[in-house]
């Protein structure tokens, strides 16, 4: 979709509005020259920091610009205008469709930009001006100080202390967040550690909890029926080989969470999984980090510790692996519910045809996603396999016994001889390691205490 001004007639006075787009539009050949002339990658570093803080400082004046032109284009476009709306006269569904043509965002990026406006910015519904819920934000934005993303937290904060507490204590609130935000000083900052420095938003939205906390500590009005918040989980739909994990956990499940994560990576030689010896001895792909890009750095602070131990994951490929150890110990407890009289037990499909021949891919009940035929083998060596003989309707012929599994007890004389996982350099305890053959049982090796051993899972 187009939309072009329409040429002013011969002889008509200049319609200040087209004034206006053609103001905008030499700002903005004015930027691309400027923008050309600067040859990122040869700047020095004073150069790179002072270019880089200008165009943020120009991209916040103009995305406060963008978020009112939104705003009212929105409004201009509401669906309860008939046929008087702009998305009706030019053929879209409602306000959210018409602005993504027109702008070339996404829905979700209008939307988000229309909830921002509805709070930030002054609207003239009936040709009167109607002042935003939030000037302090709505200021903040006009002038350039203040950025979408840290306007949308502070006005997500004070949404929802709206009704909660009294008016003079959310214009508090406003003015100190918008004041951290911005690196201005205000009454309520003033003297404060870090008045005067603009906090980033991840900094404003552990700030505005904080806010939140001491004002409406539990988190509903006094009158009103409280209601707890619940922890749940999901999985999406697969993608790239992965299924997304979707969580909403509370506080408290989240301080138990991060507790569990840190013991094991604060304790470099017990977080679950190793990385194969020839990544360490300079082999191809070890990941020196020089030009590549592929180097997976760290998300974990630094602790001063500058010591080397192999393991090349990020933080949360660690947390991966122990939430998966953690389900496999779970899954191995005694006490753990049993599923039709039996320990849960992952049952993975493959062919006959393709087990004997090392070929293919296995299947998971109950999962879309295949799993590669060396997994396949490698949870056969730790859990054993059981033929099953189906007819061409699916229908179940016979059915054979388990084979080349350890039993619990071997298992356990295998944990009381091995005390853990036999990698060098690993303190792993037994309860978190799978059983495998040392002879590989596709070499026909025997199923038995002297050919089982003790390894900790390595994907």
């Amino acid at each position: 979709m187009t939309l072009t001004a329409p040429p002013a007639a011969a002889g008509s006075v200049p319609d200040p509005e087209v004034s206006r787009v053609a103001a905008i539009a030499q700002a903005g050949a004015i930027l691309a020259e400027a923008l050309d002339g600067v040859r990122f990658g040869h700047l020095d570093d004073t150069e790179a920091i002072a270019v880089m803080a200008a165009l943020e400082a120009l991209g916040r004046k103009v995305d406060g610009a963008r978020l009112r032109a939104t705003t009212d284009i929105g409004a201009r476009a509401e669906t309860d205008l008939g046929t008087g709306s702009l998305a009706y006269r030019n053929g879209c569904r409602n306000r959210v469709d018409f602005i993504s043509h027109l702008a070339g965002i996404s829905a979700r990026e209008a939307k988000r930009r229309l909830k921002l406006g509805e709070t930030a910015v002054e609207r003239t519904p009936l040709g009167l001006p109607v002042p935003a819920r939030y000037p302090v934000i709505a200021d903040g934005l006009i002038s350039g100080d203040l950025g979408l993303e840290s306007a949308e937290i502070i006005a997500t904060t004070l949404t929802g202390l709206h009704g909660r507490v009294g008016q003079d204590d959310l214009d508090r609130v406003e003015r100190a967040l918008v004041a951290s935000a911005t690196g201005a000083i205000t009454p309520e900052t003033a003297g404060l550690p870090g008045a005067g420095i603009r906090f980033a938003p991840d900094l404003l939205q552990a700030q505005a909890l904080e806010w939140q906390g001491r004002l409406d500590p539990d988190g509903t009005a006094p009158n009103d029926d409280a209601v707890e918040a619940t922890s749940t989980l999901t999985f999406g739909l697969l993608r790239n080989g992965l299924y997304p994990l979707r969580a909403d956990v509370t506080p408290e499940l989240r301080g138990i969470m991060d507790t569990l994560f840190d013991t094991y990576l604060s304790a470099r030689s017990t977080t679950p999984k190793f990385v194969p010896t020839e990544l360490l001895n300079g082999e191809p792909g070890a990941g020196t980090g020089t030009g590549t890009g592929t180097e997976p750095f760290s998300d974990e602070p630094f602790t001063g510790d500058t010591r080397f131990d192999g393991d090349r994951r990020t933080g949360g490929e660690k947390r991966a692996d122990i939430l998966r150890s953690i389900f496999e110990s779970a899954a191995r407890d005694p006490q753990t519910p049993t599923m039709g009289g039996a320990a849960p037990t992952v049952m993975v499909h493959i062919n006959a045809v393709d087990l004997e021949h090392g070929r293919g891919v296995g299947w998971i009940d109950g999962i879309d996603a295949p799993l590669s035929f060396r997994r396949v083998s490698e949870l056969i060596c730790a859990g054993g396999y059981q033929q099953v003989l189906l007819g061409q309707n699916g229908n179940v012929l016979s059915l054979g016994n388990t084979i080349r599994c350890f039993t619990p007890k071997q298992r356990a004389a295998i944990a009381a001889r091995d005390e853990g996982c036999i990698i060098p350099g690993c303190t792993i305890p037994a309860r978190w390691c799978e059983v495998h053959h040392v002879t590989p049982w596709q070499q026909h090796g025997p199923t038995n205490i002297d050919n089982g051993t003790s390894w900790e899972y390595i994907p």
